[in-house]
């Protein structure tokens, strides 16, 4: 039994209401996601409700499900997760891969720290590679590029595309693809990806 100071601050962060936004949003029913969770209908009821306010373990396991961090449950301003800004001085940039001596690219991530992304977004800046050079590599979902400054080629399997600043490609991501600045100048890119 909650007393009524702890219980007044839990209601503050809606938890219930978050849970069954997410569950809604999902078309998913109490049923469902007690298979998913381990836990039973009834209980989960009960906490979308506020009847009850669940441990940190049981809101965790309901989390995975939902694949959200349990941030999501404690932030007060559900506006929060809608609104993310992040600042130049703030962005890290890092290679294309952390074992690459020579990376083709560098990228700094325009959106971490907005939760329930639904794209992610990125800053690169391309490097003269070889074409024999090139690491093709692949990650699920769709791609979108838009060439700000330099010339890019973008290598889609065997296929290399050159891009001028104001250019854009939007193509599946699932297929090899590699990329690689063209001629002298700086190259720079806003990359945005489906997760």
């Amino acid at each position: 039994m909650l007393s009524p100071t702890l219980e007044h601050g839990l209601r503050r962060y809606a938890i219930g209401e978050k849970l069954r936004a997410l569950r809604l949003r999902k078309k998913m029913g109490l049923v469902e996601l007690g298979r998913h969770t381990g836990l039973s209908p009834a209980l989960l009821s009960k906490l979308e409700r506020g009847r009850l306010f669940p441990t940190l373990p049981t809101l965790l396991r309901i989390a995975m499900v939902f694949s959200v961090g349990l941030e999501y449950f404690f932030t007060e301003d559900p506006r929060r997760h809608i609104v993310a800004i992040v600042r130049r001085r703030d962005r890290i940039r890092l290679p294309e891969r952390q074992d690459a001596r020579t990376p083709a690219f560098f990228f700094e991530s325009l959106d971490y720290p907005a939760t329930e992304r639904k794209l992610n977004a990125y800053w690169a800046e391309f490097r003269p590679v070889p074409p024999e050079k090139q690491k093709p590599h692949t990650h699920p979902g769709v791609e979108f590029l838009y060439v700000i400054r330099g010339l890019l080629a973008l290598r889609i399997r065997d296929e290399e595309h050159l891009l001028a600043a104001g250019d854009s490609i939007y193509f599946d991501s699932s297929l090899p693809h590699s990329y690689r600045r063209h001629g002298r100048q700086p190259c720079a890119a806003l990359v945005v990806t489906t997760p």
